[in-house]
């Protein structure tokens, strides 16, 4: 758990993953005391910056290991167990509603929005931010063997275009007002490195892809890393929208 809370840090200091938190805060359009819930709240960060804004601030989290470190991490945040499809609030209860990183993880991301529109009140709104898994942008001599690698990670992940699908997703679950916005996470070197070596991983690469291959693409990562050229980015799409 220590090294997986540690990977996550390193994402959540990132400045842009900074900036494109905060700007999920403010599209929420939340007044002082307001209640909203971050669902798959995690190791909590989000929690504990939207309560220190001044809003009744709620985790929500399926893992109770996370919810554990969330709960030592910041113990004056509020952390409840429940799945994103079935939260544990009654209909039409909150002020706002907000998802990070947890819609690609849902085999059906439709029901996690039945359930935003269910709990949130009528006229507040709703925001969800995600990766592209088919769109993560490198330099490499082999641009088809990284094409690979990348759809292959891809695959392994049960709703890899759910970001790229926001729009439509929030239109067809009754929302209205919908916003939406493409940030580019442009990855420092360690993480960069961290998350090519996953890429790189026998358990995601296919098996038509040699080790040898593989060896020799993520040398030329290092090799670019060592002399300031390695570059990595992630679309991150954010979508907001209004309950009718």
């Amino acid at each position: 758990m220590s090294t997986l809370l540690d990977r996550l840090d390193a994402l959540d200091r990132q400045p842009a993953a900074t900036r494109l938190r905060q700007r999920s805060y403010d599209a929420l359009a939340l007044t002082s005391g307001d209640r909203v819930i971050d669902v798959g709240s995690g190791a909590g960060r989000a929690v504990a910056e939207l309560a220190s804004r001044g809003h009744a601030a709620v985790g929500v989290d399926p893992d109770p290991t996370m919810l554990s470190a969330a709960r030592q991490r910041f113990p004056g945040a509020t952390f409840v167990t429940g799945y994103a499809e079935d939260l544990p609030f009654e209909d039409q209860s909150v002020d706002g509603v907000r998802i990070d990183k947890v819609l690609h993880n849902l085999v059906d991301p439709a029901r996690a929005m039945t359930e935003m529109h269910r709990v949130l009140r009528r006229g507040r709104r709703a925001v969800a931010v995600g990766q592209d898994w088919e769109s993560m942008i490198i330099d490499a001599e082999d641009p088809d063997l990284t094409r690979a690698l990348v759809l292959s990670r891809a695959r392994s992940v049960p709703s890899p275009r759910s970001a790229r699908a926001l729009r439509d997703l929030f239109s067809r679950h009754g929302f209205v007002d919908i916003e939406l916005e493409v940030f580019t996470h442009l990855l420092d070197n360690a993480t960069a490195l961290s998350v090519l070596a996953g890429l790189a991983s026998t358990t995601s690469r296919p098996s038509a892809i040699t080790g040898e291959a593989v060896d020799a693409w993520l040398a030329d990562q290092h090799a670019r890393a060592s002399t300031g050229t390695l570059m990595v980015a992630v679309p991150i799409f954010m979508s907001s929208a209004r309950r009718q």
